[in-house]
Order: structure tokens, then C-alpha cells, then sequence
């Protein structure tokens, strides 16, 4: 690392931009890619950290609501483990839920910002997946726990309602981008631990990891 960079007022902005949570998502990796390099530009960011941070005085700590288990409660009927589980009826309820899919990965114009709207997490499990919307695409960013094994990769998966999960393609990079025409308050995100290139079956074939409701 280097404390030699020249910074300027633009440098200065950037980073209470990014403690401020106004970055887009490509902006966020790009500022933490360079606090890593740039120990100047770090000082700024914590520099902002330290300003802002009695603003969080006057809030209380809110936890994140713990959805896994509902989740497995209506993916795992009475509770058997997933090695047991009929995926035939679980791929057959997936045609109900292609009139939903079909819907929500439309494209729209004017994006916005992108702002929370879930944190996928369960307790006991180092796993933390952030999702973020904009208006027309959804970020979801691996921002703890480790990478997949070898020969594994994590998908995002979406269940809306009482349709099966649809998959919103593996985490490569630990990261996601994909276009949505909308979404809805009470959406679940889920993430599944799966074979290298992801689910062959359009269902969940390994555990799922970590979930989280959309709030919006």
C-alpha cells in the first residue's frame, strides 16, 4: 500500500459519498478496491466514518429478521432434511411461477440509485449477502463469510408467494446483477450452496444457506 496518491476535492467527495451509502454498486467495489491501495484515501473515508457516526446515536440497532426457517418450512414439508426431499413436486410447482418470472425480469428505463432492501443472513452462519434495487435491476454483493468450495458456487434464488424458487443465476464473483421490472415487499432472496455452474434440476439441490425478506 502507498500513502503517495494526490488527492483532491473530488477525492474528498467520493468518499463521503461512499459512507454515505449514495455509490452505485460497480462505484462501492471500485472505492474499496482503492482504500485497500491508497491508505490516504482511507484516512478520508474514516475521516467521514467519524463525522457521520453520532448521527447512528439516536437510532437503535434494529436485527434482521431471521426468515430461514419459514423458508425451509414451506421449501421442506414436515420437516425432513433436504437429502430426502421430493424435487419432483418441487419442479412442478415451478410452471406456476413462470407467469411471475416472465414479469419481473422485463427492463425499465430511468434507473435510479440503488437502495437496501434486504440483507440475506441466518443465525450462526458467517454468511452475509446484501441485495440492493435501483429501479430496474437488482444488486445482490457477498459482503461476508467465505467463497464457495471448489467445484461449488452459491445461487440466488427468488420465491415469490407460495410459487417454487426461481433462480436468479449464480453468484459469480460473489456478486449479481439482474434486471427486474419490479419488486414487492415480503419478496424472499435465498442463497444455495450447489455443484460448480449451479442447479441442473430449475430447483435447490444443496442446503440453502442464508435468506432474507425484501423490505421496501
Amino acid at each position: 500500500m502507498t500513502d503517495e496518491f494526490a488527492h483532491s476535492d473530488e477525492d474528498d467527495i467520493l468518499a463521503g459519498e461512499y459512507v454515505l451509502g449514495v455509490l452505485t454498486l460497480s462505484e462501492r467495489l471500485s472505492v474499496e478496491t482503492r482504500m485497500k491501495l491508497d491508505t490516504g484515501f482511507a484516512r478520508r473515508v474514516a475521516q467521514w466514518e467519524n463525522d457521520f457516526g453520532p448521527i447512528n446515536d439516536g437510532y437503535a440497532e434494529l436485527k434482521a429478521p431471521n426468515v430461514l426457517p419459514r423458508v425451509e418450512a414451506r421449501l421442506f414439508p414436515k420437516k425432513r432434511r433436504i437429502s430426502n426431499f421430493s424435487w419432483f413436486q418441487f419442479v412442478m410447482g415451478t410452471a406456476s411461477a413462470a407467469v411471475v418470472a416472465l414479469a419481473i425480469f422485463l427492463i425499465l428505463p430511468n434507473p435510479q440509485r440503488p437502495e437496501m432492501v434486504a440483507v440475506l443472513q441466518a443465525e450462526a452462519q458467517p454468511l452475509v449477502f446484501t441485495a440492493s434495487y435501483d429501479g430496474q435491476a437488482l444488486y445482490v454483493q457477498q459482503t461476508g463469510g467465505p467463497a464457495p468450495d471448489t467445484g461449488r458456487d452459491y445461487e440466488l434464488w427468488l420465491i415469490v408467494g407460495d410459487a417454487a424458487p426461481v433462480s436468479l443465476g449464480v453468484l459469480d464473483g460473489q456478486s449479481v446483477r439482474r434486471p427486474m421490472i419490479d419488486i414487492v415487499d415480503g419478496m424472499v432472496l435465498a442463497v444455495s450452496l450447489e455443484p460448480a455452474g449451479g442447479s441442473t434440476t430449475g430447483a435447490p439441490t444443496g442446503p440453502v444457506l442464508v435468506t432474507g425478506a425484501v423490505n421496501i
